[in-house]
């Protein structure tokens, strides 16, 4: 009788979740079906008064969509473009990972690192364009990928440092009765126990990433150089 109930009870459970997830789909899908609909009505309204350009209809996005894969090589630029961007996002992340490392190590590393991070975590890529394009490579792809490892690496570091700070220190003692090294602590409790937010970090370096990229191609992909 007990596990019947235990059962019946797990049944319903379940039935509610799926009920919620199924309702929050519908919900998803009428939002979009909204902003489609309002979307065709008001690109109507611009191609009536012969601005069709201005507000083009899904169908007209399509249709230039497909011509520019086919006519004007978008793919190719898209995996240029997803390349740099990666790059600048892998470099990122392992420079984020071994500066904060060091800052565990080496206190003094620390307290400067903070600051470092403090100040330029503030600062938008956009911002260092013009001087990256002055003082370093000008208009090409490593002015971009320095422009993303910049997006990249100071929030990352902020996550990661904030994820070391929140190790409990009895795993630190533990470490030390054994006699690792501020190395191996490193390697074997800071890094495992500060993983989600690393994890965490990764993700917002993705974010910062795509930010980045924008950014630059904002400006290099108007003054004619590869990127979308």
């Amino acid at each position: 009788a007990r596990r019947f109930k235990l059962c019946v009870h797990n049944y319903y459970k379940e039935t509610k979740i799926v009920k919620k997830k199924t309702k929050g789909l519908i919900c998803q899908i009428l939002f979009i079906v909204v902003v489609v609909a309002l979307w065709e009505i008001v690109a109507s309204q611009f191609a009536k008064e012969g601005n069709a350009n201005l507000f083009p209809s899904f169908k007209t996005i399509f249709e230039k969509m497909i011509w520019g894969f086919t006519e004007k090589d978008f793919g190719g630029i898209m995996i240029h473009s997803l390349s740099l961007m990666l790059e600048g996002l892998g470099i990122g992340i392992v420079l984020a990972i071994i500066l904060s490392g060091l800052s565990v190590i080496s206190d003094s590393f620390a307290a400067v690192y903070n600051m470092i991070v403090s100040m330029f975590d503030l600062i938008p890529g956009i911002a260092l364009i013009s001087a990256i394009i002055i003082f370093l490579y000008g208009q090409n792809d490593i002015a971009i990928v320095i422009l993303v490892i910049h997006s990249v690496v100071w929030p990352m570091s902020r996550s990661i440092i904030d994820g070391f700070n929140a190790v409990p220190k009895l795993y630190l003692e533990v470490g030390q009765n054994i006699g690792l090294s501020p190395v191996k602590l490193l390697f074997g409790v800071f890094i495992p126990a500060a993983m989600p937010r690393i994890f965490s970090g990764i993700k917002v370096g993705w974010a910062r990433a795509w930010r980045g990229l924008i950014s630059a191609e904002m400006v290099f992909g108007g003054a004619g150089t590869i990127g979308m």
